[in-house]
């Protein structure tokens, strides 16, 4: 069974933020041949067209993306959408020539938010996917509440259900990036 490389990406650049923490949750819990790094999206730019080239952090982040065989997205959730610095990442990515970097690539799809977690982010991260050609993983869904006791205070996850859940989402991941890759 060949080894898989997982990126995590979190939408919320709070030190101390939840999504953060469902993120490492999902790394403490991959199956053994799967691995993950973090992007770290706190010194990137806004997508801006009129910046020629690509910045250093965008550069590096880009290639985590293009050596990653499957992503998985903590969505935060702002105003009822995604978080703009997730977005933004897509959005730089998205320009590389024939969407090299994201078409085709298996994602993951979780978040911590308010009462309904971030069921309506999610919902406009998938329809990005879309346009993206990302493939999204179906089932299981993580939607979190981030302010119900499932995480401690310094974002970590704590919750033994959500923590279930997120380990069967990445097992999952993992079938689905090699169900992809068989074609």
């Amino acid at each position: 069974m060949a080894n898989l490389k997982f990126l995590g990406i979190s939408g919320s650049l709070r030190r101390q933020s939840c999504n953060s923490g469902l993120l490492r949750s999902a790394r403490a819990q991959l199956p053994p041949e799967v691995t993950m790094e973090f992007a770290d999206l706190s010194d990137i730019p806004f997508y801006n067209q009129d910046i020629a080239g690509r910045p250093a952090p965008v550069a590096r982040v880009l290639a985590q993306i293009g050596a990653a065989d499957a992503l998985v997205l903590a969505c935060a959730e702002y105003n009822y959408s995604m978080a703009p610095a997730l977005k933004n990442i897509l959005d730089w990515a998205s320009r590389e020539p024939d969407n090299a970097l994201l078409a085709g690539k298996p994602a993951a799809l979780m978040g911590a938010g308010g009462g309904m977690g971030t069921s309506r982010a999610q919902y406009h991260l998938r329809q990005v996917c879309v346009f993206l050609d990302l493939h999204p993983l179906n089932r299981p869904e993580v939607f979190a509440n981030a302010f119900a006791g499932a995480f401690d205070a310094d974002g970590n996850l704590v919750d033994e259900k959500i923590a279930g859940l997120v380990a069967a989402q990445m097992k999952a991941l993992a079938a689905w990036t090699r169900q992809l890759r068989a074609g």
